[in-house]
């Protein structure tokens, strides 16, 4: 990936169906050679945005540049992207061979290029020996690579990818995110792909552009994503958080203090300037992951806190852990992922247990 080079560039774009805007002020920016996901809910706009810079959909507003240059007014043949569609949008009277080189013949190649190309396509795909069936006879994760190869033997600038994998099982969908990866890095063609599934983005993704309700909440690599959200819906909606409200206190450009139902908190809060120069008393949570959490009946940290073992889950490498902490308010839950070989068989419900976890393992976001 060429870091200080950008490919495609979404300038304040916004789009409206009548009175309801479902995108406003959409700022992205998609570096040569990368893998960039677009993650959120049904609903918040990231297939929109694909549809507009595949020139299926006209933007309302803003700009969208290829190397610096206006697209809005290229025709969808003009752009030099590809497709690849959830429901593949294979042609079902074509051969694996004849779908994979639909574009080089619309392009006019000759015979003897294209069947070479298409040769190379399957056996990038590692279907070479498919190339005479017809979609109905593969299955649905080879008719998946058969689309992917069709999008790729023209040899685009970009690639987009709407939620290609939805369809598919689920040891079927692992599969394919790591020999969709693979493929990206053997092309070194970048990639734009939208998701609802947050496994499925942090397993392949560079960057990771969050969105909700048309808008852009975080852009960043998976692991500041996972760690560090930036907003309570991120931190909800990315990954299994624990969130405790409350309000903040005292602190530095570095640490803060939040008082909590359960006690005071201290966090982290390098990299986060709205929340260090937060004013006390400002409600927020603290947010901090399952796994950093240590399980056990005794020990102190900078965060520690008592409660009550209500279930314990096993799930092959990790367990999962539900615990009660008891306020004047009513209880509060908290989740601990420890590793089952190792932790999984220490505690057993209605057990007390003490919980502790590092201020550079929670984060502060503002409610």
């Amino acid at each position: 990936m060429s870091e200080d080079r950008i490919l495609l560039e979404l300038k304040s774009v916004t789009k409206s169906f009548g009175p309801v805007t479902v995108l406003e002020d959409i700022n992205l920016a998609v570096h040569d050679g990368e893998f960039i996901t677009i993650l959120g809910p049904s609903g918040s706009g990231k297939t929109t945005i694909l549809r507009m810079i595949g020139g299926f959909t006209a933007p309302s507003g803003g700009e969208i540049l290829l190397d610096g240059q206006d697209i809005l007014s290229a025709p969808i043949n003009r752009r030099p992207f590809n497709t690849v569609f959830q429901d593949y949008a294979l042609f079902p009277h074509l051969t694996v061979a004849r779908n994979v080189g639909y574009g080089l013949t619309v392009r006019g190649v000759p015979q003897g290029e294209r069947r070479r190309r298409v040769a190379e396509a399957l056996d990038l795909i590692q279907l070479g020996d498919l190339a005479d069936r017809y979609p109905a006879q593969i299955s649905g994760g080879q008719r998946q690579r058969v689309a992917l190869a069709r999008a790729i033997i023209c040899q685009p600038r970009l690639i987009l990818l709407d939620e290609p994998l939805a369809a598919l099982d689920v040891e079927l969908r692992k599969q394919m995110q790591l020999f969709l990866k693979k493929i990206q890095r053997e092309i070194k063609t970048t990639f734009l792909f939208v998701t609802h599934d947050q496994e499925e983005a942090i397993a392949m993704a560079d960057r990771i552009c969050v969105m909700s309700f048309g808008s852009v909440l975080q852009i960043g690599s998976p692991h500041e994503v996972y760690y560090r959200p930036k907003s309570e819906f991120v931190a909800r909606f990315f990954g299994d958080n624990n969130l405790i409200e409350g309000r903040l206190a005292d602190g530095n450009a570095t640490r803060r203090r939040i008082e909590t139902a359960i006690g005071p908190l201290v966090c982290a809060v390098d990299g986060q300037p709205d929340v260090a120069g937060a004013p006390a008393g400002r409600a927020a949570f603290a947010v901090f992951r399952p796994e950093t959490v240590v399980l056990g009946r005794g020990g102190e940290a900078e965060n520690a806190c008592t409660g009550e073992v209500m279930a314990v889950g096993f799930g092959g490498a990790t367990t999962l852990t539900e615990v009660s902490l008891s306020t004047a308010n009513g209880p509060i839950g908290v989740r601990i992922k420890t590793t089952s070989r190792v932790d999984g068989a220490r505690v057993g419900s209605g057990d007390r247990v003490v919980l502790n976890w590092s201020a550079a393992d929670c984060r502060l976001v503002l409610a």
